[in-house]
């Protein structure tokens, strides 16, 4: 996968927080600075999200390929070149979140996120409270290694550290503009 080229996802470890508006999101570096500014829109019942670089730059968009999506596949582009760079597909289950950054062209499998095991999923989604409970993933890459972490803030909005491992491969523009795409999807 081409790094999407007005961006540098240069940093290992990277915070999205959900802004005062609803459905608006900030992507920062370790240093604070303002990488992504993500916008999550429904058009007619289709999901879209909207990135720009933190100057204002639209960088990125990514799309469902189908109308109310809650398992299936979002083409992430690059704003810029019209390029699509990666499928994210999310395979729906009660028990386990499971989202894959596939390679566009061939569908080979980049990275994967997975959310912590059946118990908290289920928890997340039947308690009346479940929804405090925090978003916690591992990612791992093409070989099923561990190569990083999502973990979900307890607090009134949302918010997310994201830790990819040094050494690893994963696209960090897919896992990032990923991490911001669950967050709704998943029902925050």
């Amino acid at each position: 996968m081409e790094q999407i080229s007005p961006v540098d996802f240069a940093d290992d470890r990277y915070a999205i927080e959900q802004t005062a508006v609803r459905n608006k999101y900030e992507v920062m570096d370790s240093g604070g600075n303002t990488v992504l500014r993500g916008n999550h829109e429904m058009f007619e019942l289709k999901d879209e999200f909207h990135f720009t670089d933190g100057d204002g730059t639209d960088v990125l968009t990514v799309e469902a390929e189908g109308t109310m999506d809650i398992a299936g596949d979002y083409l992430l582009r690059d704003s810029q070149t019209e390029e699509n760079v990666v499928v994210l597909d999310n395979d729906f289950s009660i028990f386990q979140d499971t989202w894959r950054i596939r390679d566009v062209d061939d569908q080979s499998v980049l990275a994967e996120i997975n959310s912590r095991g059946a118990l908290v999923t289920l928890a997340r989604k039947l308690l009346p409270v479940g929804g405090w409970i925090p978003h916690r993933y591992v990612i791992a890459d093409e070989s099923g290694d561990r190569a990083g972490s999502i973990e979900g803030q307890f607090s009134f909005k949302d918010r997310y550290e994201i830790t990819i491992d040094e050494a690893s491969s994963v696209p960090k523009e897919a896992i990032v503009a990923g991490a911001v795409v669950i967050d709704p999807i998943q029902g925050n």
